[in-house]
């Protein structure tokens, strides 16, 4: 990874997302962040703004991804690095299955592990072409654990789990790297809407987490042959 790398997050407006484009931000790589909520991405646009130059693209993933990646790639001319953070967790409390509407659950596979793959294989042509490239999925441990509630949700990331493995296989030998991480419980606002609770103090902050996330960027970081999946990194 080199300072000219170009990133493009999702859910980039708060949170995990946001942690990562700052830790990106600082270290002078030009950023393409896109988040639902304009308002809040305009913030952060103004705010990374600062230390490198910024496209920031508001509106759902699962609805823009084309608008996305060919603003991205008509800016920057190559995207080199792609962080799929944008999630949805659904219909808040969370239900369980045996009430979770199916329009609901279309809407989670929807986001979570179609929107993804779709970012992935607007992006992928050039990487394959550059010989060169990284893709981080964020998923959580919601996607091999049981846990009342989160039925939809963890079905979800497990469908993405299973696409990065299976990505990953496909992609060995190209230089393209990819990665599918869990980046464990957080002190963040999607966390404290799933449990219906604002006392998270006790967990990581984002801003800790942000920054091993990025050691995959490096070329230590893993091989380009197979995905990681970190358990927990807090």
């Amino acid at each position: 990874m080199t300072s000219k790398d170009v990133v493009l997050i999702t859910g980039a407006s708060k949170g995990l997302g946001r942690a990562i484009a700052r830790e990106l931000a600082r270290r002078g790589h030009p950023l393409i962040i896109n988040a639902r909520g304009a308002s809040e991405l305009r913030e952060a646009e103004e705010e990374l703004s600062k230390f490198t130059r910024v496209v920031a693209i508001a509106g759902d993933v699962s609805e823009i991804a084309e608008e996305i990646a060919a603003r991205g790639l008509a800016e920057f001319g190559n995207i080199d690095i792609l962080i799929n953070n944008a999630s949805d967790i659904g219909p808040t409390p969370m239900p369980p299955l045996e009430s979770l509407e199916w329009s609901a659950l279309l809407r989670l596979f929807k986001v979570n592990a179609v929107a993804p793959l779709h970012l992935i294989q607007l992006v992928l042509p050039r990487m394959r072409v550059r010989g060169r490239g990284t893709i981080i999925n964020i998923s959580s441990d919601a996607g091999v654990n049981a846990y009342a509630g989160w039925g939809g949700y963890g079905a979800s990331k497990a469908a993405l789990d299973l696409l990065s493995r299976v990505l990953a296989v496909e992609l060995e030998g190209t230089g393209v790297r990819v990665h599918v991480v869990d980046p464990g419980d957080m002190n963040t606002e999607m966390h404290r809407l799933a449990v219906g609770s604002t006392a998270l103090s006790h967990l990581p902050d984002p801003s800790s987490v942000a920054p091993r996330i990025l050691e995959l960027l490096e070329p230590s970081g893993a091989t380009d042959s197979q995905p990681v999946e970190l358990a927990v990194l807090t």
